[in-house]
């Protein structure tokens, strides 16, 4: 028994909401170490705040998969994750900014918790979205949904790292006071929460999982697959092409760290205004550290819809498809299974 076809914006839907979560983690990525700074913490001490991403996403990604496999609610399987740590994600993001106010004698103590609060969140927001896309499509448009979902995570990352530079092009100062986060990254961490929650909303409100009867119908599973996997279990299985996904990934996020942690303290008071001469002051700096952010998914952005898999395009040949053992991990549209994509 195969899933019913959906619609174009059937699985726009699906993946609407990644695109405010990865507005979220870009405004992280592009001004966390900005507002350690102005927090008061030290260059060289920058990289310990940073550890609360990769061990939030270590933890929470494969324990919110694993439970969001056997959970089935009358609001579905995934979608509750999905809009509960949207909500959370949404809080943090208005709080980050707000940390002398909050605990005025341990800002950055205040800072480093809602840091990782917020990474916490993001993970078990984002988790779900990728299983929901193969819990949700058949084989024949699974290339066509993947391709949507990684064409809106890239113009979130693209919309997070240029919302300071909107934010001056609106009047909004890039000064901070001594001790406090600078106006424009406010209020760009203000609209990048609506815009997770809203986006969210709608992929929450506009899909319908399937009842899990139907689920195993349209899998094929029995009713002992259908059973909820131990996460040792998961591990033992694993599919080499994930084995060798991450050693690939490993070495990439080492490299995006590193630029995410110094691009700031390694451009600051070296880079001058082309019109003027003079050097940027520490808030037009991290507005183009942003922009320096906001380049790299560009191609990443474009190439989904310049191949031959377009987002308009649907795939009808599951090869397709990433390679993945048979068995439990490719039958169950497990969330597990899925790659890593920040």
């Amino acid at each position: 028994m195969t899933k019913p076809k959906l619609s174009f914006w059937q699985i726009w839907n699906l993946s609407f909401g990644f695109l405010g979560v990865q507005i979220g983690y870009s405004l992280q990525n592009s001004n966390t170490s900005s507002i350690f700074e102005s927090l008061g913490a030290d260059v060289s001490h920058l990289s310990y705040f940073w550890l609360a991403a990769p061990l939030a996403g270590m933890i929470v990604q494969p324990i919110v998969g694993l439970f969001s496999d056997g959970t089935w609610t009358r609001w579905g399987r995934r979608i509750p994750y999905i809009l509960g740590g949207s909500l959370i994600s949404t809080l943090a993001l208005v709080l980050m900014p707000n940390c002398p106010k909050l605990l005025a004698f341990a800002p950055l103590a205040m800072g480093a918790f809602i840091l990782l609060f917020m990474d916490l969140s993001f993970n078990v927001t984002m988790q779900p979205f990728r299983a929901l896309v193969a819990d949700m499509l058949d084989d024949s448009q699974k290339t066509q949904g993947y391709v949507v979902q990684t064409f809106l995570i890239n113009l979130g990352a693209v919309v997070g790292a240029i919302l300071p530079l909107v934010m001056t092009w609106l009047g909004v100062s890039d000064e901070a006071a001594p001790g406090h986060v600078s106006p424009h990254i406010a209020y760009s961490y203000y609209a990048g929460g609506a815009i997770l929650l809203l986006t969210v909303l709608v992929t929450s409100f506009k899909t319908r999982e399937y009842p899990p009867g139907e689920f195993a119908r349209y899998n094929n599973l029995s009713e002992e697959d259908a059973k909820p996997m131990s996460f040792v279990g998961l591990m033992r299985n694993v599919p080499g092409v994930m084995v060798r996904l991450g050693v690939t990934q490993f070495f990439s996020w080492a490299a995006l760290f590193l630029m995410w942690t110094y691009l700031k303290p390694a451009i600051t008071g070296v880079v001058t205004d082309h019109a003027t001469g003079e050097v940027l002051s520490a808030g037009a700096t991290q507005t183009w550290v942003g922009v320096l952010n906001g380049t790299y998914p560009i191609p990443a952005c474009i190439a989904p819809c310049s191949s031959g898999a377009s987002p308009r395009a649907t795939a009808t040949n599951p090869s397709t498809l990433p390679a993945c053992s048979p068995g439990r991990w490719a039958s169950r549209g497990c969330a597990c299974c899925t790659t890593s994509t920040r």
